[in-house]
C-alpha cells in the first residue's frame, strides 16, 4: 500500500515539509537518472511504498528515510557507486523552488549561501546545513540528522552536486569551490567526481562540505532585484511560520551540528531556542524522551554513518563526537551497538553488501 503524501497547495512547495520528510524539488531528478540506465523506475518506486506519479509535482514530499531506502535499491539496481553524484548533477537553482528563486535575487553569493543555509528546514527535515567564515575561508555544510536513514553517502553527494550547480549559476559556469569534502569511502572510479567539481575532493571526512574563498561571497548576482527578493523573503517567512513545532526534530537538527566544537549540553540547546531548561525537559518528557536520549541517538547514527561508509579512525570518529577519548566513545558505542566500533565496521561496511542482501525486503 503505498505510503501517504503530504501535499503542499500552494505553488513552489510554500507549505514547509513536516518533521521527517523532503520535498520531491531535487529527488524527482532520480527517475530520468534510473531512465538514463535504461531502468524503468516504477517497480523500484513501489518497491518504497510510493506511487510514481508523485514525482510529476515538486511540491509532494516523502519521508528521508523512503528516499534513502529508494537510492539503495537504485545503486544496486544500477551497480552504479556514484549514483547520488548523478541525481545531483541533474539538478539546479530551480530544483531549490521557492529558495532557490530567493538565492537568484539576493545581492551577493555570500547572502544567497546564507539564505540556502538558513531557510533549507522549509523543504527538508531531514537535512541539516550549515554555513560559516573562517580565517579568509567559507564553509557550507550539508549533514543528514534523521535516524536510520539509508544510502547518507549518495544523498550528500546529490545535495553537495546540486549546490555547486547553484553557485556556478549565480557566479558563473567557470567557478569551482576550493575543496569539497564527502564523508563517503572513495569509489574506484573518481573520474565522475573530478568531472563535475574539477577540484580535488577529500573523501573519508566527518561531514560533506564545500570551501570556498571568502572573497568569492562578495560577487555581485547579475539581474538580483531587491523587490522580488523581499518578496520572495516575506513567502519564506510565511513558509517558515508554518513550521510544525517538533522539540526532538530541533534537538537532532541542532546536535548533528554541534558536537564538534560547540556547547552540547541541554542549558546551551534551551538557549539557543529560546527555552527555560526546565521547559525543554517538560516538552521532551511530554513526547516520552528525554535529553540524553536524543543526544546519544544522535552521536549512535553519527558513529555508524562513519564507521560505515568511511575510513576515519577511531580517534578521528571520537573527536567528531566531542569526545576527550577513543575509549570513552568505545565503551558508548558498546552500550548502544551490543558490539565494539571495530565490530561493527567489519560486519556493516556498505561496499562490502552483497547485491543479494541490498535488494531484500
Amino acid at each position: 500500500m503505498p505510503l501517504s503524501i503530504y501535499k503542499s497547495s500552494t505553488s513552489l512547495y510554500e507549505r514547509s515539509a513536516p518533521p521527517g520528510h523532503i520535498h520531491l524539488g531535487v529527488v524527482k531528478e532520480i527517475i530520468p537518472t534510473l531512465i538514463a540506465f535504461g531502468i524503468d523506475p516504477a517497480p523500484l518506486v513501489w518497491k518504497v511504498g510510493l506511487d510514481l506519479h508523485i514525482f510529476e509535482d515538486d511540491s509532494n514530499v516523502i519521508p528521508h528515510a523512503t528516499l534513502g531506502r529508494l537510492l539503495t535499491l537504485c545503486v544496486a539496481q544500477t551497480n552504479c557507486p556514484h549514483f547520488g553524484l548523478l541525481v545531483g548533477q541533474r539538478a539546479n537553482i530551480h530544483s531549490l523552488g521557492l529558495i532557490g528563486r530567493l538565492m537568484r535575487h539576493c545581492a551577493t553569493v555570500g547572502d544567497a549561501l546564507r539564505a540556502l543555509a538558513e531557510n533549507l528546514v522549509i523543504q527538508n527535515r531531514g537535512a541539516v546545513p550549515s554555513f560559516s567564515v573562517q580565517d579568509g575561508t567559507a564553509l557550507f555544510t550539508f549533514s543528514v540528522y534523521q535516524p536510520a536513514v539509508e544510502s547518507i553517502d549518495h544523498i550528500t553527494d546529490g545535495a553537495i552536486a546540486l549546490t555547486v550547480n547553484a553557485l556556478r549559476t549565480l557566479s558563473g559556469a567557470r567557478w569551482n569551490p576550493s575543496d569539497v569534502l564527502l564523508p563517503r569511502r572513495p569509489p574506484r572510479d573518481l573520474t565522475p567526481y573530478y568531472n563535475h567539481f574539477r577540484v580535488p575532493i577529500r573523501f573519508n571526512q566527518e561531514t560533506a562540505s564545500i570551501s570556498l574563498p571568502e572573497r568569492d561571497l562578495a560577487q555581485p548576482i547579475e539581474g538580483a532585484d531587491p523587490i522580488i527578493h523581499a518578496v520572495l523573503l516575506e513567502r519564506i517567512h510565511g513558509a517558515r511560520m508554518s513550521l510544525n513545532s517538533n522539540i526532538p526534530d530541533d534537538i537532532r537538527r541542532l546536535l548533528r551540528i554541534r558536537f564538534a566544537d560547540k556547547d552540547c549540553s541541554a542549558n546551551g540547546v534551551a538557549k539557543i531556542l529560546a527555552l527555560h531548561r526546565r521547559t525543554l525537559a517538560r516538552r521532551l518528557t511530554d513526547s516520552g524522551l528525554s535529553y540524553r536520549t536524543i543526544s546519544n541517538e544522535v552521536r549512535f547514527e553519527i558513529a555508524r554513518q562513519l564507521l560505515e561508509d568511511t575510513k576515519m579512525s577511531l580517534g578521528e570518529i571520537s573527536a567528531a563526537l566531542g569526545y576527550s577519548e577513543a575509549s570513552v566513545f568505545s565503551r558508548a558505542f558498546r552500550r548502544w551497538a551490543g558490539c565494539s566500533p571495530g565490530a561493527w565496521r567489519a560486519a556493516n561496511r556498505a561496499m562490502d553488501k552483497p547485491l543479494s542482501e541490498m535488494l531484500q525486503f
